[in-house]
């Protein structure tokens, strides 16, 4: 922020009279009313200054009651919920905020259409490659420029992991590599797949049931249990008859698969899995894992 504030009166964008604009540590011996803070967080920024200040972090500015904040920004897609946290922080604090459609401010860090035609008739450019913005902004973008006249397969639309190629013969998109958002998992990156991702947000969310069985295959039956363990799901000592409702389904298919005379683990795996997940569906809504675990003796 300072720098860009340096350049632009350097540049004459911004003008300002002498002893207006001052550093941050004069901010003391100045009355409230007499300043006005220029900062960055419009997106609410993990680490940016607005952000600090509203989590009362920052080492040298305080937002207290009566302040005024502008936020003539629009939210950026997929930072609403860092800027709305912002935002009712500064309330909290004691802040009268100006935001959005609500505040009559607004100042946009991208170029308008027209700028954008100067541009590109300024630079000419033999192949362009829209950039910055979703999907929809990218193909007007291109739009545009096939307007000025450029040839359509002078328009590189490239997507996430599409490579283009620069040559001395021109532009293209050649092939696609792997590419997105990549997971840190302790100290590995990248191995951990889908399906692992997927069981845990099942735990995460339901929780986890283990139904354990105790069997002798020798003699075709089971000699144990079923018992029934949960993690995340119901605690058990408030929920004693619902777990021993459980393992009484549980149990009726244990039963029902020694009276098929032979004893197959997988199956009767199977049909633990199946019928305390339905069971448990029926009862709660809920769809915890579901671990069927065999002990044989």
């Amino acid at each position: 922020m300072e720098n860009n504030v340096r350049l632009a009166l350097s540049l004459g964008y911004l003008s300002a009279r002498a002893g207006t604009i001052v550093e941050l540590d004069a901010l003391d011996d100045m009355a409230p009313r007499e300043i006005v803070i220029i900062t960055t967080g419009s997106q609410g920024e993990p680490m940016s200054a607005l952000t600090r200040m509203a989590r009362s972090d920052h080492r040298k500015v305080s937002i207290v009651p009566g302040d005024t904040v502008i936020i003539s920004a629009s939210a950026v897609p997929g930072n609403e919920r860092m800027i709305s946290s912002t935002i009712n922080r500064l309330f909290k604090q004691g802040a009268e905020v100006k935001y959005e459609n609500f505040s009559g401010f607004h100042v946009s860090g991208h170029a308008s259409q027209e700028e954008l035609k100067l541009m590109l008739n300024v630079v000419k450019p033999t192949y362009f490659v829209p950039v910055h913005g979703e999907y929809r902004h990218l193909v007007k973008h291109a739009r545009l420029a096939r307007e000025l006249g450029m040839a359509a397969d002078h328009v590189l639309m490239p997507e996430l992991g599409d490579v283009v190629e620069l040559s001395p013969d021109g532009a293209q998109i050649t092939e696609r590599v792997t590419a997105g958002h990549l997971l840190v998992d302790g100290l590995s990156v990248g191995t951990v797949g889908n399906v692992v991702l997927r069981d845990r947000r099942m735990l995460a969310e339901d929780g986890i049931v283990m139904v354990v069985a105790v069997t002798d295959r020798g003699r075709e039956m089971v000699v144990g249990g079923p018992e029934v363990v949960s993690r995340g799901f119901v605690y058990l000592k408030q929920s004693e008859d619902f777990i021993e409702e459980i393992r009484k389904v549980a149990a009726a298919v244990a039963a029902r698969h020694e009276e098929e005379g032979s004893l197959d683990v997988q199956a009767l795996k199977d049909g633990l899995r199946h019928s305390v997940s339905s069971y448990i569906y029926e009862r709660t809504g809920t769809r915890p894992m579901v671990i069927p675990v065999t002990v044989d003796v």
